[in-house]
C-alpha cells in the first residue's frame, strides 16, 4: 500500500540546499517523487510510498537541511502517480 503526500515548505527554504537534501531523503527513504521551488519563496514536493517513510519525510522536512529556517509546513494528500520512478527536482514553478 503507498500513499501519496503533497507538501509546501517554507521559511528561509531556497538557496540553502533544500532541493538537494529533499532528494537525498527521500531517497534514503526509498520514496518517489519530486520536488521544486515556487517562485513565491516556498518549496514543494510530491512523495509517493510506504505512509510510514512519507510520514518519516514529512517529520523531517520540518527540520530541513542546516542552512535552512523552516516555517511551515502544509502536507496534503493526493493520487499516487503510477509511472512515477525515483526522486527528481522540477523547474521552479
Amino acid at each position: 500500500m503507498e500513499t501519496a503526500v503533497r507538501v509546501r515548505i517554507t521559511g528561509r527554504v531556497q538557496r540553502v540546499g533544500f532541493r538537494y537534501w529533499v532528494i537525498a531523503e527521500a531517497t534514503r527513504r526509498g520514496l518517489r517523487g519530486w520536488v521544486r521551488n515556487r517562485l513565491d519563496g516556498s518549496v514543494e514536493a510530491l512523495m509517493i510510498g510506504p505512509p510510514a517513510a512519507v510520514e518519516d519525510m514529512i517529520a523531517a522536512c520540518h527540520r530541513g537541511p542546516p542552512a535552512a529556517v523552516v516555517t511551515s509546513v502544509a502536507a496534503e494528500e493526493t493520487v499516487p502517480v503510477p509511472a512515477a520512478t525515483g526522486f527528481t527536482s522540477l523547474p521552479a514553478a
